[in-house]
């Protein structure tokens, strides 16, 4: 199931539940992608991932662009 948000700039961004994100990426495989969630507070990633009640939700443009400022940094 892939859900999609809107938000205020009017871009959609996929948002998809954490056991589902191998059906869209390879990258991260599942285990570093919840080692990603579980750190989140410390590895800058605390804003790619949504909570909706039990269901936890990555935002694919969030996450990528999370990445991509990291791999800026270490330049």
């Amino acid at each position: 199931m892939t859900v999609t948000a809107t938000h205020t700039n009017q871009t959609a961004s996929r948002l998809i539940p954490v056991p589902d994100w191998n059906k869209h990426h390879s990258w991260p495989p599942l285990g570093g992608l919840r080692h990603l969630r579980f750190h989140q507070e410390t590895n800058g990633f605390k804003t790619a991932f949504k909570t909706v009640g039990r269901r936890v939700l990555v935002d694919e443009r969030e996450f990528f662009r999370i990445v991509d400022e990291q791999n800026q940094g270490g330049k």
